[in-house]
C-alpha cells in the first residue's frame, strides 16, 4: 500500500489533466473503465469522473484535492491499470497479480490535451436562463430557458450567427437600425434576431421580412403580434425587383437559392446598405457555364466542378462587394459536418483603397475570362455602371 501511495503522489505532484483507469480485477466490479478529466466552470477547476458500464456512463464531480483519495480507491483493489497525463509527463501504472506496483513515466508535451479536457463555459450571447420565446417555440429552449440537449447544435449555430452580426454591430454605437431580411421563410431566426437587437443591444429597430409565400407571411405576422414585436413585420415580395424607398442599414439573406442571393446583394448595394450578411445556397449558375482549356482538370469530374463552381461563385460575390467599397469577409457560418452550405458573406461599408478595389475587380475579370462565367451580380452592377 505504501508503494501505491508513493506512486499516486508522484503522478499528482503536477496538475493532472486526465486519468484513465482500466483492467478490472474481476467481473463483479460494476464499471468497465473510469475516466477522470480536469474541467473548469465559472472560473473554478474540478475533476469529472466518468464511469462506464456496457450501456451507460455515470458522472460524478469531485474537488481537485480529492483526486489522490479517488485514485487510491479505484486502483489496486478494483483495477490493475492506470494511465495519467500532466502538461509535461505521461504515466503508466500497473499492478501485478501479486500486488507489485510498476510505474512508468516519460516526458511529453500534453498541452494539446488541455483544451479538450477543460470545459470552459462558452460566453454565448443568447445565454441559458434567458426566456427567449422564439427559442422556446422552436424547441431549442425549455420553458425555463434551458437548452434542450438534442438541440444543442442548433443552439450553437444560432449563437454563431448572432456573434457574427454582433462583431460588426459593436464597432459603432447604433441607436436605430432599419433591417431587411430577404427570403425569411418561416424560420424563427428572424424573431431571434429581433430579440437580440431590441432586448440585448437596446437598439430601436425597424425590421421587415420578405418572402414569396402568402401563408408564410401571414403566419409570421401573427407570431410577431403574439410576441408583441411591434417593429417587426413581414411582406409578400420577390427579392428581384423589390422596392424600398427608406434608408436601409442592414440586409440579411439566408439560403436565398442560386441567383436570388445576387439580387439581394444588388439591392443592398443600390440602397447603399451599411452592413450585409448573406449565406448563399444552391450555387448552380457557374456550374452550368464553367469551361476551361487551361484548367480542364477542374471540369473533368462532375463533383469537383460543382464544388469549385460554388466556391468561385461566392469568391466573385465577395470581390464585387469589395470592388465597390465594402470591407468583405467570407466566414464559416456553421461546422461543415452539419451542413456543406456553411459560408457566410459579411460586408460592411468602409474605406477600401482604390488599389484594392481595382485589384478585386481585375481578379473577377480574370476568372470570368478563364472559365467563361457570366455572373448575375456582375451584369447587374455593370448595367448600372457601378463597376
Amino acid at each position: 500500500m505504501e508503494e501505491l501511495i508513493k506512486s499516486i503522489d508522484e503522478i499528482t505532484k503536477d496538475e493532472v489533466i486526465k486519468v484513465v483507469i482500466s483492467n478490472k480485477k474481476n467481473k463483479d466490479i460494476k464499471y468497465n473503465k473510469i475516466n477522470i478529466v480536469l474541467k473548469e466552470k465559472n472560473n473554478k477547476e474540478y475533476y469529472q469522473i466518468e464511469k462506464y458500464t456496457d450501456k451507460q456512463v455515470f458522472h460524478e464531480n469531485i474537488e481537485k484535492d480529492e483526486l489522490n483519495t479517488k485514485l487510491l480507491e479505484y486502483i489496486g483493489d478494483n483495477y490493475k491499470q492506470l494511465a495519467a497525463w500532466t502538461i509535461s509527463k505521461t504515466f503508466d501504472l500497473k499492478v501485478s497479480k501479486k500486488g507489485k506496483i510498476f510505474l512508468g513515466k516519460k516526458n511529453s508535451d500534453n498541452s494539446n490535451m488541455v483544451n479538450k479536457s477543460h470545459n470552459k463555459e462558452k460566453n454565448y450571447i443568447l445565454k441559458e436562463g434567458m426566456i427567449i420565446q422564439p427559442l422556446i417555440d422552436l424547441g431549442v429552449f425549455t420553458k425555463e430557458g434551458k437548452v434542450v440537449k438534442s438541440k444543442y447544435d442548433k443552439y450553437k449555430q444560432i449563437n454563431r450567427f448572432i456573434e457574427i452580426i454582433d462583431d460588426e454591430i459593436k464597432k459603432n454605437n447604433y441607436k436605430e437600425l432599419t433591417i431587411l431580411d430577404f427570403g425569411c421563410g418561416k424560420s424563427y431566426l428572424t424573431f431571434v434576431l429581433y430579440y437580440y437587437f431590441v432586448e440585448i443591444k437596446k437598439i430601436d429597430v425597424k425590421m421587415i421580412g420578405l418572402d414569396l409565400k402568402a401563408d408564410v407571411i401571414k403566419k409570421c405576422n401573427d407570431i410577431a403580434k403574439k410576441y408583441n414585436y411591434d417593429n417587426l413585420s413581414f411582406e409578400l415580395g420577390d427579392i428581384n425587383g423589390y422596392r424600398f424607398t427608406d434608408k436601409v442599414d442592414m440586409v440579411i439573406t439566408l439560403h436565398a437559392c442560386d441567383t436570388a442571393t445576387d439580387y439581394a446583394l444588388y439591392n443592398a448595394i443600390k440602397w447603399n446598405t451599411k452592413m450585409i450578411f448573406s449565406v448563399p445556397c444552391c450555387q448552380h449558375e457557374f456550374n452550368s457555364q464553367m469551361k476551361s482549356d487551361e484548367f480542364s482538370l477542374l471540369t473533368k469530374y462532375g463533383i469537383i466542378q460543382e464544388r469549385m463552381a460554388a466556391l468561385m461563385t461566392d469568391a466573385v460575390r465577395a470581390n464585387l462587394l469589395e470592388s465597390i467599397g465594402y470591407k468583405t469577409q467570407l466566414l464559416e457560418f456553421i461546422d461543415i459536418a452539419h451542413s456543406p452550405k456553411n459560408i457566410l458573406i459579411r460586408a460592411a461599408k468602409g474605406k477600401v483603397s482604390k488599389e484594392k478595389r481595382e485589384k478585386a475587380l481585375n481578379e473577377v475579370n480574370n476568372l470570368i475570362s478563364e472559365f467563361n462565367f457570366k455572373p448575375t451580380l456582375y451584369k447587374l452592377l455593370k448595367d448600372d455602371k457601378l463597376i
